[in-house]
């Protein structure tokens, strides 16, 4: 007897490992056409998020979902968590984003409405350079730390992501000494009226 699988369950199935969430490209990768996802929308079984990110209702919402949504907002497979957001997922600090930060592949444009509370930021990260945080792409924590440093982060807050990630594990110890060097030049930089 052939078994008859519905639009809406190979959504599902996808959604089940973003937090409710599936692109228009990966249903169309899972055969579910256009019309077809307008008519779930239509009748209530599929919720359209924002343009061409759409959430399965029957899957329970987390605090999560606002970092996937960022993800797959983008567009871009290698879009990964990044900067001060990263800094906060990996909980080694004190820092509060007010956006989430997302990198994207540095030759990448994106120009679509809905991104509002989101900061784009356009580099090339080395696939050595990106882990996974609650099953989302994210830059780990030593470059995460390179490029807060970078855009301004306050130098306390590096300090503690530094303290911090040693004590977890997530930087090696030569990788803490190098940033502590790094950080204490800056600050050194800063006292002497130098930009960093």
């Amino acid at each position: 007897m052939n078994e008859v699988v519905f639009d809406i369950d190979r959504l599902r199935e996808v959604a089940l490992d973003q937090y409710g969430f599936v692109t228009t490209a990966q249903a169309e990768e899972a055969g579910v056409s256009a019309p077809s996802l307008a008519m779930l929308v239509k009748r209530g079984r599929l919720e359209r998020v924002v343009r061409s990110v759409y959430r399965v209702p029957q899957v329970p919402p987390s605090s999560f979902d606002r970092f996937m949504l960022a993800l797959l907002w983008t567009g871009c497979d290698e879009a990964a968590l990044s900067h001060e957001t990263a800094l906060d997922a990996y909980d080694v600090c004190d820092v509060n984003p007010t956006s989430i930060h997302v990198v994207v592949d540095g030759g990448r444009r994106i120009r679509r409405k809905g991104g509002e509370g989101y900061a784009i930021h356009y580099e090339t990260v080395d696939a050595k350079q990106v882990g996974w945080w609650e099953g989302m792409r994210c830059v780990k924590l030593a470059t995460a730390i390179e490029q807060c440093a970078a855009t301004g982060t306050p130098r306390y807050l590096l300090e503690q992501a530094v303290e911090n990630g040693r004590k977890r594990g997530l930087l090696g110890k030569r990788e803490a000494e190098r940033f502590e060097a790094t950080v204490g030049g800056a600050d050194e930089q800063e006292q002497r009226g130098e930009p960093s």
